[in-house]
């Protein structure tokens, strides 16, 4: 009966998602053809776009990235983080496989798989830099892990990004391959170049998404910010990747027309390093001995990608144009699929390795 009931739960999983969320690959997919025939229609976008900038990225581009962002950091609880920073395992745990363990793996699976592409292997370690701070809630949702340190692990996450980003950007791009004797980056940039990149992607946002999530909820009440407020500006952080994928795939058809291969070679450590990462964390989790819903989240954290990031960066660091740019639209379009079908992976591991108790506590929650 137990089991009936646990797959019945399993199989309604995808039922809960939005029509939005439920068909992502399907929209990013679309919103990639349409961008090649708008490409073809208007070869001089790139042109044309470039016209009006907020500093070195496209002002429709920038709109597009920042629309990504916002909504997803007004969703994070500002008010909880002391809950979960009181749980040291968790956090330690945390903290070393999103700063450490996952940056590295990236660069070691970008230099396997990519050794002759520079440019698309350069945009693999970006995204590997960018740690989750997105859709992690909703995987973290469906799977039943503990929803409110999720939470926490995000700002977090998104405080360290801000702080740090630009530096592990600068030491897995120039000084480690430089130590190892690899080639290092093709194209010059400053330190300055990425950190101003995060700060006006990622830190504006922030800042916007905190005082929004603060003051709305002060004189609001959580249940109007939740119920009403979050429905109506959630859709617009899916909107604006989608568009940006539009355009992306718009300035860039001509290269993924011509090189198809190339992309098909991008999603290879993507797919490992979502795999992997995904693994490590769960069996870390079990290891230190955190109950499922942490487990769970602990997992989810330190597989996902904070992809938008990872695209702005790259836009505002290469250009648009650039092979960066486009290994970092390749992430959404595998994250999201392998990170759905690890939501099922999850639940099958509670009924596996925790106790009955524990996995009837975590499926009420």
């Amino acid at each position: 009966m137990q089991s009936s009931s646990a797959d019945t739960f399993e199989s309604s999983i995808l039922r809960q998602l939005s029509t939005l969320d439920r068909f992502l690959p399907l929209w990013i997919g679309l919103a990639m053809a349409v961008g090649l025939a708008l490409g073809r229609v208007f070869p001089d976008l790139n042109d044309q776009l470039d016209r009006v900038k907020i500093d070195q990225t496209s002002l429709p581009i920038a709109i597009g990235l920042l629309g990504m962002m916002y909504p997803v950091l007004a969703k994070v609880r500002y008010d909880r983080i002391r809950d979960v920073t009181t749980d040291r395992p968790l956090l330690v745990s945390s903290l070393l496989l999103n700063w450490l363990v996952g940056p590295a793996l990236m660069f070691a699976l970008a230099w396997i798989f990519l050794p002759d592409l520079p440019e698309f292997r350069t945009g693999i370690i970006l995204v590997g830099l960018a740690r989750c701070i997105a859709m992690v809630l909703i995987w973290n949702s469906l799977a039943c892990g503990d929803t409110e340190a999720a939470a926490v692990l995000v700002v977090l996450n998104s405080i360290f990004q801000v702080a740090a980003y630009a530096f592990l950007g600068y030491f897995y791009l120039e000084t480690l391959p430089g130590w190892l004797g690899l080639e290092q980056t093709a194209i010059d940039f400053e330190l300055w170049d990425i950190a101003r990149s995060v700060l006006i992607f990622l830190g504006v946002p922030l800042l916007l998404g905190a005082l929004t999530s603060l003051i709305g909820r002060r004189r609001k009440g959580d249940a109007w910010y939740e119920q009403q407020f979050l429905p109506r500006i959630g859709p617009w952080a899916l909107y604006s990747l989608l568009f940006t994928v539009v355009i992306l795939f718009a300035i860039q058809g001509e290269t993924i027309t011509s090189q198809p291969l190339d992309v098909v070679r991008i999603s290879l450590p993507l797919l490992a390093y979502f795999a992997c990462m995904w693994t490590v964390a769960f069996v870390w989790g079990r290891a230190q001995r955190l109950d499922y819903p942490k487990t769970t989240t602990l997992a989810f954290t330190a597989a996902g990608n904070n992809f938008e990031l990872a695209i702005a960066v790259a836009i505002g660091t290469f250009g648009v144009a650039s092979g960066q740019a486009l290994a970092g639209v390749v992430g959404p379009l595998i994250e999201v699929p392998v990170l759905v079908g690890l939501v099922y992976v999850a639940l099958w591991a509670r009924r596996r390795f925790f106790p009955p108790t524990a996995s009837a506590a975590s499926a009420r929650a």
